[in-house]
């Protein structure tokens, strides 16, 4: 049975909570940053150990983290302001970013050259060419940045007050879209769809909405309850838990949730159905992402704050785990 207790532990985690996980698009490489203020890399094994191959550190906790399209570089911001980018090949990092308050978000961007968007609580999106000390744009938004993610022709921004900006990269200074998320409370994540044309975005609430971008489309948007537990009936109680993450599969076109519950379960879009819950986990999942083949979830168990200082541990817990993917698990079923 593809049971959760079975997944395999990354040795030597963070020390603090951990903020993001992503897998390089080339190679088993996993990218971790932490509230400890360090980027670590991690070599992952499918059925062996894994092993911290690179560390760096930012002035203060790390928030985010990507890795670039090829592979060589990652990029992470953090609550120091800066936006750094780390050489796989030379094993040394610079800065290339700067904001006026902590950067949420960082993504990649997809062009000509190597361009990359940050994202902050100053209420702005900076584009850098990380060849130039400034940047190529600055993009102003309605509040603070909360989540983005971008995958070509849009970058799709959710910040405060649960506005969300879409930008059209073939002109990427200027909204393509601004409209109000159709989810009632704080938005947490935003994950685009694989082919650029929607974003799947989950809030505070236990719920999580299929956005498509064009109006021809608005027809196949959907929303749908997860993360929670109890009210069976109409006068049980239940509790909601924060949807921290969204990830697609790369092969199926699935995508998981996961959240501050501890549970994470693949779904299928299209059939609006639910492919596989797996048991809790010790403590929220703050993160999760897919290797590039699919047959490994990577997912973070640690403290994303979801109850405030008063919820934090003296001892807090911080693990990462490997889930070796079931492909019955996540292939979506013959209708």
């Amino acid at each position: 049975m593809n049971r959760a207790s079975q997944d395999m532990e990354v040795q030597h985690p963070p020390l603090d909570g951990i903020s993001e996980i992503q897998f390089s698009p080339q190679a088993d490489l996993l990218a971790v940053s932490s509230w400890d203020a360090n980027v670590r890399i991690y070599e992952i094994q499918a059925n062996g150990p894994s092993a911290i191959r690179a560390t760096y550190t930012h002035g203060a906790p790390a928030l985010c983290c990507a890795w670039s399209k090829d592979g060589t570089r990652l990029a992470s911001g953090g609550a120091d302001n800066a936006g750094l980018v780390f050489d796989i090949s030379t094993g040394q990092s610079v800065q290339v970013a700067q904001h006026d308050a902590p950067i949420k978000e960082v993504r990649w961007v997809d062009g000509h050259s190597p361009i990359l968007a940050t994202g902050s609580w100053d209420k702005t999106v900076k584009y850098w060419d990380i060849r130039q000390p400034t940047p190529i744009s600055t993009i102003n938004l309605p509040e603070r940045l909360y989540a983005m993610d971008s995958i070509f022709p849009i970058l799709v921004a959710g910040t405060a007050d649960r506005q969300v900006v879409i930008y059209n990269l073939n002109n990427p200074t200027t909204p393509f879209k601004t409209l109000t998320s159709p989810l009632k409370l704080q938005t947490r994540t935003i994950s685009c769809f694989p082919k650029g044309n929607g974003y799947g975005i989950g809030s505070i609430e236990g719920r999580v909405a299929m956005q498509y971008v064009e109006d021809k489309d608005q027809s196949l948007n959907f929303a749908f309850r997860c993360h929670r537990e109890g009210g069976q009936t109409t006068r049980e109680a239940f509790s909601v838990f924060s949807v921290n993450c969204i990830n697609w599969h790369p092969v199926y076109g699935s995508f998981s949730t996961a959240g501050s519950d501890g549970s994470f379960a693949f779904w299928d879009r299209d059939s609006r159905s639910r492919l596989k819950l797996f048991p809790k986990v010790q403590g929220p999942i703050s993160s999760t992402c897919f290797n590039r083949t699919g047959s490994m979830f990577a997912y973070a168990i640690s403290y994303e704050w979801n109850k405030g200082h008063t919820g934090a541990l003296q001892q807090p817990l911080n693990k990462i785990m490997i889930h070796s993917v079931n492909d019955m698990d996540v292939k979506p079923r013959k209708r």
